[in-house]
């Protein structure tokens, strides 16, 4: 029993160590576990990507570019280079196995896309192709050149060459024959050096010289013209020439510079937009791929304008332009397109110098006319001042539509007559047409029209001549200026107050031969009684009683007289009446002061007192000359 027991004692004890062992196998195979799932996760991930399998390479060796299943195999191509760089800089052996068949596989890619990029590019150079239709296509396959980038640079760069300089040919080319096409469309008569503001229309020429515009005051007057900066027009179609000259249709210039410039800004936002998505580009680098592309265009452009501006005496032609310029500038920033700001502020460098140029030449055509040579004069409105009252309105209505500092600068100059001029003359009534001798200040337009009216008006012998012709010109221009002005404008605010003082003279004037003798006594006696001087009344008495009797028995065939002659007198009715009305106000007034002095004591005994007419009964009376209007 014993040796029985110890035979188990014995068996139990080799169990247990071998519980042991098995229990220590367990722990280490455990362990071996884990570490074989730890590598197996990461070996995975690095086998799946360096792995090329044969859908892969049988797509990107055999299907066409323009598949779908070539674009995603191209994706995940573009990934597995990019991983087998990465694991290479970390010194992974298996890479070697795989990079020859990857770098095979891209030089094929590229080859492919290489290919059918530049057969696109090609394509735009065919006559007549819509170059967009090309592009649009292009931008489906933005990946290609992505891949190039990433890997293959030199071909990414030939392609982007190859495209630069395709492109900058078909737009030089395109905008080259669009911009001679359309000049061919213009209007035939065009403001030349010699029609300008203060130029006579009866200016004798020389044998030689071209017959002037049939209708020069068309220069200085808006009309039509101003429907080019319209919301309509503005962004409406562009002029097609061929049609146009099929039709025997013409054109201002302002029309075929916003046609011109309209077609420039769609294809400029267009073309940024797909350099900047294809091309992959963004700020510095997107303006400078597109200086490449369009830079040529531009410059053919700004050569073009500079041209045309350097012969342009049409000073409302080049301030459309600049109006066009600056709403085409206000456009694109809306679009956030900056690609040819530089453009506008060149154009605008080109056409302001222009416009201030041709507007000094016709102040100084205002000052060197000579009112003796202007032929026959009479007091209607003259011709001259209607230019400048068509030509103010035109400038000031424009530039309410939009308004700018830099225009509201220049205005302010031309009006105030700032600084904008360079050597300015004086001018006045003296001046009589002569050239001046020393430049001394900056004029202004009006200002010098004012001038010019003072001197024709000094040409007319009587006093109610001239301020006839005053009164006419002044509101004319006043009138003009209205229509398209806002009432606020200092050139309204100062042809109101000339107006105001011409007529306030003028009624004087035309009240003096009837009525005369009464204003003067009233006027003198006014002067006696305030400085107390009553007594020198007494011996009036013969005088009153003639001034009494005069007035009572004449008074209404002089105001009809009066109000014949003043609506013989001024071409607007309405100014007329106005007139008219003033004039008998006036009367009232006076004949109401004639009564007050009559009532001082030395007068008021008069027997002649008694046949006054009652003030009332007079503006009853009065009130039946008042044209109607």
């Amino acid at each position: 029993m014993e040796q029985m027991l110890s035979a188990f004692q014995c068996d139990l004890s080799s169990i247990s160590s071998e519980i042991q062992t098995l229990q220590e196998q367990s722990v280490a195979m455990n362990l071996r576990l884990k570490n074989r799932q730890a590598v197996r996760s990461q070996l995975s991930q690095l086998v799946d990507e360096l792995v090329v399998p044969a859908t892969m390479i049988s797509t990107i060796l055999e299907t066409p570019v323009t598949e779908q299943e070539f674009l995603e195999q191209l994706h995940e191509l573009n990934s597995k280079i990019n991983y087998v760089k990465e694991q290479a800089f970390r010194e992974t052996m298996a890479c070697a196995d795989v990079q020859h068949v990857l770098e095979k596989l891209k030089v094929k890619a590229v080859t492919k896309i290489r290919e059918f990029v530049l057969q696109k590019i090609y394509s735009f150079r065919k006559p007549m192709t819509n170059y967009q239709i090309p592009q649009n296509a292009l931008l489906k396959y933005r990946f290609f050149y992505q891949f190039l980038l990433g890997n293959e640079r030199a071909v990414a760069q030939e392609l982007r060459e190859q495209y630069v300089e395709t492109m900058s040919k078909i737009y030089l080319s395109y905008f080259k024959s669009y911009t001679s096409r359309l000049m061919k469309i213009q209007y035939e008569e065009v403001a030349e050096k010699d029609d300008l503001m203060g130029v006579e229309d009866t200016a004798k020429k020389g044998f030689f010289s071209k017959p002037s515009l049939k209708n020069r005051n068309t220069i200085f007057t808006l009309g039509n013209r101003g429907a080019v900066i319209g919301a309509a027009e503005l962004e409406g179609p562009i002029i097609v020439p061929h049609t146009a000259q099929k039709s025997d249709v013409r054109y201002p210039f302002e029309s075929l510079f916003r046609s011109q410039h309209y077609a420039l800004l769609d294809n400029s936002c267009r073309e940024y937009l797909f350099l900047c998505d294809f091309f992959m580009v963004t700020g510095p680098s997107a303006q400078d791929l597109f200086n490449a592309v369009m830079g040529k265009t531009l410059t053919m452009f700004l050569k073009h304008m500079d041209a045309y501006a350097c012969d342009c005496y049409d000073s409302i032609a080049i301030f459309l332009c600049i109006h066009i310029v600056l709403r085409f500038r206000a456009i694109m920033a809306k679009r956030n397109i900056p690609a040819v700001d530089k453009y506008w502020e060149t154009l605008l460098e080109i056409l302001w110098p222009r416009f201030e140029y041709v507007l000094e030449l016709n102040i100084q055509s205002i000052q060197n006319t000579d009112p003796q040579k202007l032929g026959f004069l009479d007091t209607r409105p003259h011709y001259i001042t209607r230019r400048y009252a068509e030509f103010s309105s035109a400038i000031v209505s424009i530039n309410q539509t939009f308004p700018n500092e830099k225009t509201h600068a220049l205005l302010g100059q031309l009006q105030v007559g700032g600084a904008g001029w360079g050597p300015g003359v004086r001018g006045g009534a003296q001046a009589s047409g002569r050239a001046p001798v020393t430049p001394v200040l900056p004029l202004t337009a009006q200002v010098e029209v004012e001038n010019f009216v003072l001197r024709v008006a000094a040409e007319f012998s009587s006093r109610k001549e001239q301020l006839i012709f005053l009164i006419n010109n002044y509101d004319m221009m006043l009138g003009v200026l209205m229509e398209r002005a806002v009432e606020e404008s200092k050139e309204v605010e100062g042809f109101q107050q000339l107006l105001s003082a011409r007529t306030q003279e003028f009624i004087e004037e035309i009240l003096s031969p009837p009525f005369g003798g009464m204003i003067a006594f009233v006027k003198e006696s006014e002067a006696l009684i305030e400085k107390g001087q009553l007594e020198r009344l007494r011996g009036e008495e013969a005088r009153v009683t003639q001034l009494v009797r005069g007035f009572s028995s004449t008074w209404k065939a002089s105001v009809e007289a009066l109000s014949q002659d003043v609506m013989r007198s001024f071409s607007n009715f309405k100014n007329g009446t106005s007139i008219i009305q003033g004039a008998l106000t006036q009367l009232i007034q006076y004949y109401h002061r004639f009564h007050k002095v009559l009532s001082q004591p030395p007068l008021r005994a008069l027997p002649a007192r008694t046949e006054l007419i009652n003030i009332h009964h007079l503006m009853v009376e009065l009130k039946k000359h008042k044209p109607n209007f």
